[in-house]
């Protein structure tokens, strides 16, 4: 049986002082090199998830393990620095100032020099965008910024790596055209991953397995049995 890299257990979270929970008991698992999905319309709670498991919001009860290691329940809050989870949002969030490999540079820091050099070169051959290496972002195209926001968030070697609806911005045919890539990419890198999406197609396309969320619950179903 596969590791399990992602665990929630009865996960309630709300926001400020509201006393109406956001998520509910929330329960799932994402098996360790799995790409999971988080289905359901806007305002349901799926991009809570993900904010939870990263550390950006606090858990008023239940308990989140990331690779067997606990980083969220009762006394514990690992902040997201120290969670080794990686996020790609839906605006590429890449710095306007710096260069694509400087993009994808950036949390290796602490890397010797050599190490991070080949690093970046090799994600940057898997995004297929090594010779866009010097580039800025605005000389880049939407679906070249989610590529290099990708190969950055790979760069640390993430436990799970957490999509934010990272097409949404994207037109129609860049949006099919970018799913497959990017599932294709994950799947050769052997990345656990966990996408947010309210598109049906978009979750089948990409996700070996599917879960509902509806008013903070989640309710799973697997990919292949969607019509």
């Amino acid at each position: 049986m596969s590791e399990i890299a992602l665990r929630l257990q009865d996960v309630h979270v709300a926001y400020g002082n509201s006393q109406q929970p956001v998520l509910s008991g929330f329960s799932m698992s994402v098996r360790k090199g799995e790409i999971a999905c988080l289905l359901g319309a806007s305002g349901c709670g799926k991009t809570t998830v993900l904010r939870a498991v990263a550390g950006f919001e606090r858990l008023q009860r239940g308990d989140i393990y990331v690779s067997q290691r606990h980083v969220a329940g009762p006394g514990v809050h690992l902040p997201p620095e120290k969670r080794h989870v990686g996020m790609v949002f839906q605006e590429y969030a890449l710095f306007p100032h710096l260069t694509a490999q400087q993009n994808v540079a950036f949390g290796l820091r602490r890397m010797p020099r050599e190490e991070q050099q080949a690093r970046v070169a090799d994600l940057l051959n898997m995004v297929e965008l090594h010779s866009h290496a010097s580039r800025y972002p605005h000389e880049l195209s939407g679906g070249q910024q989610q590529r290099i926001a990708l190969a950055r968030a790979l760069a640390p070697h993430p436990e799970i790596l957490l999509l934010d609806e990272p097409f949404s911005s994207l037109d129609k045919r860049t949006r099919e055209r970018l799913g497959g890539e990017v599932r294709d990419i994950l799947r050769a890198a052997g990345q656990t991953a966990l996408l947010v999406t309210h598109s049906e197609h978009e979750a089948r396309l990409m996700a070996d397995h599917i879960g509902f969320v509806k008013m903070g619950q989640y309710h799973i179903k697997q990919a292949a049995s969607l019509t």
